[in-house]
């Protein structure tokens, strides 16, 4: 009513203006008739502008009924009423067999053949109605399935009315006859509800005692499933599933043959030792042809997370369970680290053939050179039979890959070098802290100088190197910075090494109970003059990184000083470690003071991060 009122006023106010007009008009005619003049041309008469009116807003009552209208639209094209319908009835049908077997009106072999039987049926005639295009084609071959699946489960499980062999037989049929159908009519449903039920019905089987190489043999069918499911639409979610149950159950089986090896018992034969390393490597195998499948499959496209993710996956798990199972057999581990290292080398093979596809960025080498270095990592130490003289080929091979990375303008595989060369570091780090008798130990100030000598050359590689473009980088990390973590890395190794040579030293010169507290206020002088030195090379060389670095160093500094050392240690040597902070604190104060000059004066220029240091 309030638009409309408005309206008409705006009406009446133009009609108002139009007459007034008009009376001019007239009496200029009269003034001009009486002199006999001729009229001159008039004006146009003025015209308020009106703005239309808004549109009136829409009730709420109208929006819901458009919804409404809109849900039963969808519901009636979808036919979604049908085939709920029908699959109630269906449902019926199956729970009255399951009534009639329950009361012992039939026996339990007849209820059980009936059930499979009327499983069987509903999948066929959805085959057969999925030629005349029916919409109730996926209620029928996904019912089929799924009741197939449970009545399979609860036949052998419950009533043991179906030996295991055709349990797991009529799984994997079923599983098989879903795929003909749905690649022969290109749907979805039927495959992806098969190879489910066929994967979470297999695990079900007498779990958690099945007779796992049965259950390997029905896993494997449902991972190659779901690699052709992925084929029709993509359903990572569908494999995902499949991999976790598939590791899951083998795990499983590792975990309970070993325990059983470890207590010198005898495994039962649902175990089945002889048959455990021989499963691990078919899945490794067929897990490594479905992700260098997948990759081949994408054609220029973006690879898939499960695709890129399978190959380190893979090895992360398979060697880890054979290592858990030979290890409890007391077989032997220099072999199964060798096989590892082969293995790995294969992994670099793929990479190299990868990259002759001649395709920008060569997409796929990083997944299988990720998954060789990862393997290389779990390898070498059972190979070598030391965990810290390994680490040095590490670090070699994560330089391999950064120079590897330049040939092919690959981002992704430059990344990977990253991470192994900070791998290499940390896992020194955490060798050297977790066991005390390795610092202890003077050869592995040896291990320990080649790794910092190698993170750092890999550190000015990269500097002396930028990244390709487009790549990794150009998204993420367009200045590469991530490449001061091999700086880090560097510096961190050469502490390392030389606090396993002052350890040596003082333990060569000192009381044994004063070595603690001098080896914890040495570790801060390392640190201090660290930083010291971090300072003076980037002022000289105008390096805004090494600067950032000095900083950080001089802030750890200060944390192990007043917090630790001050509070819990005494003598010469907390004089020492208070003293080199001092010093540092006090040149940093002049570099960056004098830096700061330096930058508002326009003095020099500064190297940037990405520059050759």
């Amino acid at each position: 009513m309030t638009i409309e009122k408005t309206a008409l006023e705006g009406r009446v106010d133009q009609l108002g203006l139009e007459l007034q007009g008009l009376a001019a008009r007239v009496a200029q005619l009269e003034a001009l008739l009486a002199a006999d003049v001729t009229l001159p041309a008039a004006p146009p008469l003025p015209r308020p502008a009106l703005t239309e009116p808004a549109p009136a807003p829409q009730p709420a009552q109208e929006e819901y009924e458009d919804v409404s209208e809109e849900i039963l639209d969808w519901a009636g094209k979808a036919h979604l009423l049908t085939r709920l319908s029908t699959l109630c009835f269906l449902l019926v049908v199956a729970l009255g067999l399951r009534t009639v077997t329950d009361n012992n009106l039939i026996g339990t072999l007849a209820g059980s053949v009936l059930g499979m039987g009327y499983a069987a049926a509903l999948m066929l005639w959805g085959a057969y109605i999925y030629e005349r295009k029916s919409p109730l084609a996926p209620v029928f071959a996904c019912c089929g399935a799924g009741l197939m699946s449970v009545i399979v489960v609860e036949t052998h499980t419950r009533f043991a009315a179906l030996p295991l062999v055709p349990a797991y037989l009529t799984l994997i049929l079923t599983g098989g006859w879903m795929t003909v159908i749905s690649y022969r009519h290109r749907a979805f449903l039927p495959i992806s509800l098969g190879t489910l039920g066929m994967c979470l019905a297999g695990a079900a089987i007498d779990y958690p005692h099945p007779f796992f190489p049965y259950l390997a043999m029905v896993l494997f069918a449902a991972n190659i499933l779901g690699y052709f499911a992925a084929q029709l639409k993509s359903c990572s979610w569908l494999r995902w599933i499949v991999l976790v149950v598939t590791i899951a159950m083998l795990q499983l089986w590792g975990v309970r043959l070993g325990q059983t090896l470890l207590h010198r018992g005898t495994p039962t034969p649902d175990l089945a030792p002889s048959w455990y390393i021989p499963v691990l490597v078919l899945f490794a195998l067929l897990y490594l042809v479905l992700a260098c499948a997948g990759i081949l499959r994408s054609k220029g496209q973006k690879i898939s997370r499960f695709d890129f993710a399978l190959p380190t996956l893979n090895v992360l798990w398979s060697f880890s369970a054979a290592f858990y199972a030979v290890n409890a057999s007391g077989g032997s581990k220099f072999a199964l680290g060798a096989i590892g290292l082969a293995a790995s080398a294969g992994h670099l093979g793929v990479t190299v053939w990868l990259s002759g596809r001649k395709e920008q960025g060569s997409p796929g080498t990083n997944s299988f050179a990720m998954a060789g270095a990862a393997l290389a990592a779990l390898a070498l130490p059972v190979a070598t039979g030391s965990f810290i003289l390994s680490l040095p080929a590490l670090a070699v091979a994560a330089l391999f890959l950064a120079i590897l990375s330049r040939q092919w303008e690959n981002g992704g595989i430059r990344a990977t070098s990253y991470l192994v060369q900070l791998y290499a570091a940390l896992a020194l780090a955490a060798a050297v802290y977790l066991d005390p008798a390795t610092v202890g130990d003077l050869t592995n100030s040896l291990p320990a100088g080649l790794l910092a000598i190698i993170a750092m050359y890999h550190y000015r590689w990269c500097r002396r190197y930028p990244p390709p473009s487009p790549s990794l980088f150009s998204r993420f990390d367009s200045s590469d910075r991530s490449g001061s973590l091999l700086l880090l890395a560097a510096l961190a190794n050469w502490f390392l090494t030389l606090k396993v040579i002052l350890l040596q030293g003082l333990t060569l010169t000192m009381p044994a109970q004063e070595v603690a507290n001098a080896l914890r206020c040495g570790e801060s002088v390392l640190i201090n003059v660290s930083a010291a030195g971090a300072m003076l090379l980037a002022y000289y060389r105008r390096n805004k990184e090494w600067r950032n670095v000095a900083i950080l160093l001089t802030i750890i500094g200060g944390v192990k000083v007043f917090l630790y050392d001050l509070l819990g240690c005494h003598g010469f040597p907390l004089v020492a470690s208070i003293f080199t902070f001092g010093v540092a604190a006090a040149l940093e104060s002049v570099a960056l003071g004098r830096w700061q000059k330096r930058q508002e004066t326009g003095e020099g220029g500064e190297s940037g991060k990405t520059g050759e240091n």
